[in-house]
């Protein structure tokens, strides 16, 4: 086990992430390695982004994956699979966004725990946040948490249904769309 890395601030973090090979999400002060990437995870957040940018061409929203930052805090940096901004201060920045209307989370066996706990408490922080989706490419489960007007989000089952609403932004993807070329691999039978 390598040595833990002392607790740093958001400054001491970007400089020390920008010269790492791999990246990092960096919790409460303290820096965690991120997972290895899949191919069905990849490819869903690929065909989302895709799907989204497309419907907002010419709006002042824009779409960024995976190798984008999202600060919640002053100490609290996340990779998001997919997000979606329209605040003007995002369109400008070059490392790190804070006012995203949209997150969405491909789980994985490994983080969906995580992606569903400590990761939308912290996200719920973001005032400009409305919608917060988590898809499951291996079940193509969909669930989305819309922001009220009381300010709470509400769980929104959206797992077989044709079509995905992203009400905040106005977009719609086809479940098709999603999840085109999506291929599980079935672990062997071992009666085999």
């Amino acid at each position: 086990m390598g040595n833990a890395l002392p607790k740093m601030n958001l400054d001491a973090f970007l400089s020390w992430e920008n010269e790492q090979p791999e990246r990092h999400e960096f919790v409460r002060g303290e820096v965690f390695a991120m997972v290895g990437g899949r191919r069905i995870n990849g490819r869903v957040s690929f065909n989302l982004a895709i799907a989204l940018a497309n419907q907002l061409k010419g709006s002042p929203c824009q779409v960024f994956g995976e190798s984008m930052k999202v600060a919640t805090s002053d100490d609290t940096v996340f990779y998001p699979d997919v997000f979606v901004t329209c605040d003007p201060r995002d369109l400008r920045t070059e490392q790190v966004f804070t006012a995203p209307t949209v997150i969405v989370e491909v789980l994985s066996p490994t983080t969906q725990a995580y992606d569903r706990g400590l990761k939308f408490t912290l996200y719920r922080n973001l005032a400009s946040l409305r919608e917060y989706t988590l898809i499951d490419p291996e079940t193509r489960e969909v669930q989305m948490f819309r922001r009220g007007a009381d300010g709470l989000f509400t769980l929104h089952d959206l797992t077989g249904i044709p079509a995905i609403e992203f009400v905040s932004i106005g977009c719609t993807v086809t479940a098709e769309d999603l999840f085109d070329g999506v291929v599980v691999q079935q672990p062997p039978d071992p009666a085999d």
